[in-house]
């Protein structure tokens, strides 16, 4: 679903969890009995292709579940060969007088499947199956009068409720995790469309109010040229003033749109590093008051280089930020674990090289095994 390590680990963590829990069960404790002394031949190997079938069954259908933040369409014929074994292991059982043992397969199937339902489907579902799990031990207690009636009837719908419940159970907190992780990838998306539809409107108020007096002013010259030469020509140089005019201020705009600051780019870094799940830690001091706004621009380009970076050629899983200043230098380190082979794509990094030469500083990068790593310094009073 993700390749963010975090999000990755939890679905390993809940995929072991589950289907190491649903094979434990059945190979141990419901198909246990199958390699009991006295037990007959045919009901070994009955009993034993039908664990086969229920567990295969109930490992794909918990990966087929797990591949989804939510429930997507079920697997049916899977469903329904998981179904048809744990009900033989279970019948085989029950014949037996296994009352605290033939409801275990049919149970973990239940859970498996209750998995791909609704929060109203799963109770409508466990609800009926813990009720008609009583009936089958009920009735061979009763066949058999061995006096077990209330264990034979009790206990099996116990069980299919501790099933639900442990099955269900580490599979919420998965399903919330997912959400959770689309919904920070949707806040990124939304924060950028906010960010560009402001500044359209920027633009919009610019060249709108200027177009329009432009206009405005060239039909008045257009109408005055034959009657009042020197009128119209006045009126043309006021367009052209107003064309310079909307030419400096849509320049402004975009140099204050374009224009960065460390600041905003560590910012931008922690919520871009923790919507790709890597962990960002920040060592961060406060900013020197004199460090320059070009300073800040410089570094902040460096940051967001560096981000760049770790997003495009790592697959990095953590990522370290420090800043500090020593003396009459401020120093910026952005290392990431997982670098990728290095490769030519350094042009970006060798651009800022020169640029915080120009401004007294210095940038170097290294890559050394599995790490990469980003250092920049420049002087605090650099202009």
């Amino acid at each position: 679903m993700a390749d963010g390590t975090g999000l990755a680990s939890l679905r390993r963590y809940t995929w072991w969890t589950l289907a190491g829990a649903a094979v434990s069960v059945l190979v141990l404790f419901a198909g246990g009995w199958l390699v009991a002394g006295g037990t007959p031949l045919w009901a070994r190997l009955l009993g034993g292709a039908a664990l086969g079938v229920a567990v295969t069954a109930s490992v794909v259908l918990l990966h087929r579940r797990l591949a989804a933040v939510v429930p997507g369409e079920v697997p049916r014929r899977w469903l329904a060969a998981g179904g048809a074994g744990a009900a033989v292991l279970g019948a085989v059982e029950l014949g037996f007088g296994e009352y605290g043992r033939w409801a275990l397969a049919p149970a973990v199937l239940v859970a498996v499947g209750a998995t791909f339902l609704s929060p109203h489907g799963q109770r409508w579902l466990l609800g009926g199956a813990s009720a008609a799990a009583a009936v089958p031990g009920l009735v061979v207690s009763w066949a058999m009068a061995d006096g077990g009636l209330l264990y034979a009837a009790l206990f099996p719908a116990g069980l299919v409720i501790f099933s639900g419940w442990s099955v269900l159970g580490p599979l919420w907190a998965w399903d919330v995790a997912g959400r959770l992780h689309a919904a920070r990838r949707l806040e990124a998306e939304l924060a950028v469309k906010d960010e560009r539809l402001r500044f359209a409107a920027d633009l919009h108020d610019i060249q709108g109010h200027h177009l329009q007096v432009i206009a405005l002013k060239s039909e008045l010259a257009a109408r005055l040229a034959a009657t009042d030469p020197d009128r119209a020509e006045a009126e043309m140089r006021e367009v052209r003033r107003l064309a310079a005019d909307a030419l400096r201020e849509t320049r402004a705009l975009v140099h204050g749109y374009r224009r960065t600051t460390l600041e905003e780019e560590i910012s931008n870094a922690t919520r871009v590093l923790a919507a790709a799940d890597i962990d960002a830690r920040m060592d961060l001091a406060p900013a020197p008051s004199g460090l320059s706004a070009t300073g800040r621009h410089l570094l902040g380009l460096v940051m967001r280089e560096a981000t760049t970076n770790v997003l495009r050629h790592s697959r990095a899983a953590r990522a370290d930020v420090e800043y500090r200043v020593d003396g009459d230098r401020a120093r910026l380190r952005v290392s990431n674990d997982g670098a990728l082979a290095p490769t030519e794509e350094a042009s970006g990094l060798a651009t800022l090289a020169e640029r915080l030469a120009a401004a007294g500083g210095d940038l170097t990068w290294r890559h050394e095994a599995d790490r990469f790593e980003v250092a920049a310094t420049l002087p605090v009073g650099a202009p």
